[in-house]
């Protein structure tokens, strides 16, 4: 798994996209609250699969790492259909129901808790079993996990406002600098 640093970071980037996905929805509410809240809900979100384990109502005391948990770690909350679901059914339902930008900004930094996840050896079922990129271990890198998060929010905010033209005006750049 990331870090919490890193669940942290790339839940912000991904309650920041969320929040801009809400806003040029027109599903931001009045004064952009609700597009407020998808920020804030993505953020949550960023660290939901892994508090979503733990079980709050055993003592703190008595019971202590594992055994806090109520289901074990990477299971049903680290599965990506039910993100997957609630990611699309909330986007669909950007302007119907108020709830709908709150729920999407949680999808969204679900989702990219499960991504940070990926790379690592223990990897995400996403549709039944594990599967891992294998790329590097848990806790190691997370600078690198939060900018890259930080970087695909920003190419995806790009896509929906300006439909990737800045994207292909750094391309460019870049290329014409090399």
């Amino acid at each position: 798994m990331a870090s919490k640093k890193a669940h942290r970071g790339s839940g912000i980037a991904a309650g920041a996209l969320a929040a801009i996905i809400v806003a040029n929805a027109g599903a931001g509410g009045p004064y952009y609250v609700l597009a407020l809240l998808a920020a804030l809900a993505g953020r949550w979100g960023g660290t939901a699969p892994d508090w979503m384990e733990i079980a709050w109502w055993r003592s703190k005391k008595k019971y202590r790492g594992a055994a806090r948990l109520w289901i074990k770690h990477r299971t049903v909350t680290h599965w990506g259909i039910p993100w997957v679901t609630l990611l699309i059914y909330s986007y669909v339902s950007l302007n119907s129901v108020w709830w709908a930008p709150v729920a999407f900004g949680f999808a969204c930094g679900g989702m990219m808790h499960l991504l940070t996840d990926w790379p690592n050896p223990m990897g995400v079922p996403w549709i039944w079993r594990r599967h891992s990129l294998s790329m590097w271990r848990s806790g190691r890198l997370e600078s690198m996990v939060i900018v890259l998060s930080w970087l695909g929010c920003g190419l995806f905010a790009d896509l929906f406002l300006a439909h990737g033209a800045n994207t292909v005006r750094l391309f460019e750049f870049v290329a014409a600098s090399v």
